[in-house]
C-alpha cells in the first residue's frame, strides 16, 4: 500500500453538518475499498485567489490515508460524481514526507529552516 495525501475543496454552501457528513462519506469510501486513514486536517473555509464555479471561498479539507495504487481511479470516479466537491489534489507521499507528516501531527518540531528576509532585522 501507498501513502497519499488529498486535499478536497467543497462547495461553501455546506453547513457544517453537511460537511462533516461529506468528509465521514468519503473516509467511509476509503476504508470500505481497503484503505487505511491516517490522518485528516479540516482546514475550513477558505479564500480562493480566483473565483471556481463563481465562488470565492471554500471549504477545504486534507486526509492522509494508506491504499493500493489500483484504489486511485475508483476515488477519482467518486469524487466527480460527488456534487459538492469543487476541485481535488490526490499526491503521492514518499518517505520523507510521511515522516514531516507523523511529527507534525504530533506536534514535534519539523526540522525546516527559514529564509525569510523579514527574519533579518539588522538595518
Amino acid at each position: 500500500m501507498n501513502n497519499y495525501e488529498l486535499m478536497v475543496i467543497y462547495t461553501p454552501i455546506l453547513s457544517n453538518d453537511e460537511f462533516k457528513a461529506a468528509t465521514k462519506n468519503l473516509k467511509k469510501f476509503i476504508t470500505d475499498n481497503g484503505g487505511e486513514i491516517v490522518g485528516d486536517n479540516p482546514w475550513g473555509l477558505k479564500s480562493f485567489a480566483y473565483p471556481i464555479d463563481k465562488k470565492t471561498t471554500g471549504l477545504y479539507y486534507v486526509l492522509e490515508f494508506k491504499a493500493a495504487p489500483s484504489f486511485n481511479s475508483k476515488l477519482q470516479i467518486q469524487m466527480s460524481r460527488d456534487e459538492s466537491i469543487m476541485r481535488t489534489l490526490l499526491t503521492a507521499l514518499d518517505k520523507h514526507a510521511v515522516a514531516y507528516n507523523a511529527r507534525k501531527r504530533n506536534g514535534e518540531s519539523t526540522n525546516v529552516k527559514s529564509n525569510s528576509l523579514t527574519e533579518n532585522t539588522e538595518a
